[in-house]
């Protein structure tokens, strides 16, 4: 019996992770999940990115714990700084951005998985309803990947690293009909940026209003729940 390969899927516990995870098993993946505790204001998305992870029955669920927090420079990490309400500026790069974020990721998956003997990495950036991340383009993913292979024992002795971005070119609501189809249980995703403990959301920051946009553009019953 030939086995499945493995690779490590990001986890956060919002809407596209879950897709992402929902996609790479689909594929055929033995899915390990890595999920990051970096000092972010909404923790209750730990807790989905649990559920989800034991609901897809991924083979293990890591989580990291960071100091970005302690860099700050964020909305998403620093209470001084407030979470904007008034929808996403065209070329402007938003204070929910954390500077660096996704290539501490990445670089810490890429870690695992070399541990692991996976040469495939999953994660849910977005470039179509992205708020302007610069580490959420294509040409992140694309360069990262080069980095894979020039700076790890694998890429050296000569076996190929693939990041996969399988989302980043989807609407939110192509992404959330691709993850029906897969059988999401998008209730247990928390999506917000200021969610409280019990993973309730806002509504009003430009995470909530991406994903009520989603689920209404492709006519999906939202199962949000709302302070």
């Amino acid at each position: 019996m030939l086995t499945k390969p493995r690779a490590v899927v990001l986890v956060s516990g919002g809407l596209d992770s879950a897709t992402t995870l929902a996609i790479a098993k689909d594929q055929g993946y033995q899915c390990f999940a890595l999920s990051f505790d970096y000092g972010q204001r909404h923790v209750s998305e730990l807790e989905a990115a649990g559920r989800v992870a034991d609901s897809m029955g991924v083979v293990e669920h890591k989580t990291i714990h960071l100091g970005l927090g302690d860099i700050g420079g964020s909305a998403l990490t620093e209470e001084a700084i407030d979470v904007p309400k008034d929808g996403v500026e065209s070329n402007v790069i938003p204070v929910t951005y954390v500077p660096a974020r996704n290539t501490v990721f990445l670089s810490l998956a890429l870690g695992w998985a070399e541990v692991l003997g996976a040469q495939d990495i999953f994660i849910g950036v977005n470039a179509v309803d992205y708020s302007g991340y610069p580490d959420c383009r294509p040409e992140f993913i694309a360069q990262f990947e080069k980095l894979a292979n020039l700076a790890t024992k694998v890429g050296v002795e000569g076996s190929d690293w693939h990041i996969h971005a399988p989302l980043i070119e989807l609407s939110k609501a192509d992404i959330i009909l691709r993850g029906t189809e897969l059988g999401v249980d998008y209730s247990q995703t928390v999506s917000c940026y200021e969610a409280d403990i019990k993973g309730r959301a806002c509504g009003v920051c430009d995470s909530c209003r991406l994903r009520a946009e989603g689920f209404a553009s492709c006519n999906v019953q939202d199962p949000t729940i709302y302070k």
